[in-house]
């Protein structure tokens, strides 16, 4: 509820008439890591249906046992306190990672191309995916491979934030890593109306790609950034920031979420960065 993307979605399900019930005030002390704290959030609040999108996501972050512990055995915690509840919810996304299909020469990137995870967060989130496959026949468990999003309140940790951070404060320097990599970004907005369109849906048992189907080398941002801003920013290459096992490019297919959702018109991405650089 108090992440980044959580916000977003409790908006968008509130401004369509959905009641939201956050799991630590059903649970004080609710922790993924600790089975008991579902077990009570679910016996108190009895949802209809669960978007589960707590996760530990930044990929540089330090301990890399702390991605298995959160996003691959909490989601195990959740879904074995789900089916326990006196009311089993109607409706589970999972928010899973593109991140998982790592170097492919293939694009765009189907739900159907072979996993190849690079780093411990994808390898932690497609651990999750198979986990929650033995769950499909018991559960309604629908599985999302969101690609990169970004919006006003994301952490300046990431990328786009960063950026879009130095070019509002008139900096002279930034420092990157290879800017010629490139994602398939999102507007979190639009992420959030996707979310709020597949719990709506009656699709489950399945993964679906939450994607735009477009993507943008880092390079394109600081010049978008540096035309609606008039500012030029000096780019040195920190090599700390540059990665081995670095995902090149990322371009998903939207093929299969707009057959469950129907088209979505979607936010153009320059606007999305005006809408940064003036929040």
């Amino acid at each position: 509820m108090s992440g980044f993307t959580g916000r977003y979605v409790e908006n968008t399900l509130r401004s369509k008439g959905h009641e939201i019930v956050d799991p630590e005030i059903a649970s004080p002390g609710f922790d993924l890591k600790e089975r008991d704290s579902l077990v009570t959030a679910f016996a108190v609040a009895e949802p209809d249906a669960v978007i589960h999108l707590a996760a530990i996501s930044f990929v540089g972050h330090g301990d890399p046992a702390d991605f298995y512990r959160v996003n691959t055995v909490g989601t195990t915690n959740l879904l074995e306190a789900a089916a326990a509840a006196r009311h089993v919810p109607t409706k589970i996304i999972l928010a899973s990672s593109a991140n998982i299909y790592g170097n492919s020469p293939l694009s765009p990137l189907t739900e159907v191309m072979p996993a190849a995870p690079v780093n411990h967060y994808a390898c932690s989130k497609l651990a999750m995916e198979l986990m929650a496959r033995q769950w499909f026949d018991r559960l309604p468990i629908l599985v999302t491979r969101p690609f990169n999003y970004t919006g006003v309140g994301q952490s300046p940790s990431f990328l786009i934030p960063k950026i879009v951070d130095h070019f509002r404060r008139r900096a002279e320097v930034v420092e990157l890593g290879n800017l010629d990599v490139a994602r398939d970004f999102s507007d979190v907005r639009d992420v959030a109306a996707a979310y709020a369109r597949l719990l709506d849906s009656p699709v489950a048992g399945a993964i679906v790609n939450i994607c735009s189907g477009r993507s943008y080398s880092l390079q394109w941002i600081v010049d978008s950034c540096a035309e609606i801003t008039g500012h030029t920013i000096k780019i040195v290459t920190n090599p700390a920031f540059m990665r081995a096992e670095e995902v090149k490019m990322l371009t998903g297919s939207s093929a299969k979420l707009d057959a469950i959702t129907g088209k979505m018109e979607r936010h153009d991405f320059i606007g999305t960065l005006r809408w940064m650089l003036d929040a």
